[in-house]
């Protein structure tokens, strides 16, 4: 009577990784998914009535409030994995926001995908090869190709073509990718959940964005610009800053540094599709073609195709 349980033991066993793996796709795709919409409405708000600084303390006042029972449990520093988390707060806290939102003052939109969430795969790609000497495989590493060659594709006009200012959105945006690669690879060794880490770096991005974010939040919304600040606060704080992240948290922990960052190879196409009804941008075929590009890329780069162990 004993024989038969075994093979049910052996399948529950074997679903319990499928299952992880479906969860962490599944909270990857909702993160990406956010950041398109977030790019979009990040742009429009840096060239609207509210500056860098209050659109980042609009970002971070929520994970700070909202997860403040996980960061209480911590303290107000962790007491191990200190450099861990130090990396995280630079890649993705108030500091990252700043450089990125800059960014958004001197290029489009269009720039804004490629440049960033398209090309911190590769960083992380790069330094998880020379540095943990991770192993791609063949079809991954084809996959993180497709991606450079979509990035290539949709940024290029971007980055050729004679426009006032826009090498220095082009410089910030690629550092602002560099730091994400550094909180992605550096999220799992804190040792902490992702609420935890989350609710921290919303903690002291508030702390430093105060001084000069909220003076803008309260001027905003005497000249009359209150709906906005709801709207940012919304997409900025509860989506951006709390689901988007403790999504992409379990991601990483899900299906690891590499497979979590080929997933942001999609945020370009989502980010175009967006702005088609939103800004009524429409893209070339030089961007469908970049789009397809990075598509393929994310589906090989992320080991959708590979064997299963």
């Amino acid at each position: 009577m004993q024989k038969p349980l075994a093979p049910r033991a052996t399948g529950a066993a074997d679903a319990a990784p499928l299952n992880g793996r479906l969860v962490g796709y599944g909270c990857a795709l909702l993160a990406v998914t956010i950041w398109g919409a977030w790019i979009v409405s990040t742009r429009h708000a840096v060239h609207g009535h509210l500056p860098p600084a209050t659109v980042g303390w609009l970002r971070f006042i929520v994970p700070a409030t909202m997860l403040a029972p996980a960061w209480l449990r911590v303290g107000p520093w962790p007491k191990r994995g200190l450099v861990p988390f130090l990396f995280c707060f630079f890649g993705a806290g108030g500091i990252f926001f700043l450089v990125v939102a800059n960014a958004m003052r001197f290029v489009p939109a269009a720039d804004v995908g490629p440049l960033l969430p398209g090309t911190m795969p590769l960083v992380v790609a790069v330094i998880s090869v020379l540095v943990f000497r991770e192993w791609l495989g063949t079809a991954r590493a084809v996959g993180f190709i497709c991606i450079a060659l979509g990035v290539v594709t949709l940024s290029g006009r971007g980055l050729f073509e004679p426009e006032d200012g826009a090498w220095r959105g082009h410089l910030l945006l690629l550092c602002g990718a560099t730091m994400w690669a550094g909180y992605t690879l550096a999220f799992r060794r804190t040792g902490m959940k992702a609420t935890e880490v989350v609710g921290l770096i919303g903690l002291w991005s508030v702390l430093i964005l105060t001084p000069t974010g909220l003076p803008g939040v309260v001027t905003a919304v005497r000249e009359g610009y209150g709906a906005e600040v709801l709207f940012q606060l919304l997409m900025q704080g509860l989506l951006s800053g709390v689901v988007a992240l403790v999504a992409f948290g379990i991601a990483i922990e899900r299906l690891g540094s590499s497979r979590a960052a080929a997933f942001t190879g999609l945020v370009p196409a989502l980010a175009a599709l967006i702005a088609v009804p939103v800004l009524g941008e429409h893209p070339d075929t030089a961007a469908i073609i970049g789009v397809i590009g990075t598509g393929v890329g994310v589906a090989l780069a992320s080991g959708a195709f590979s064997r299963s162990r």
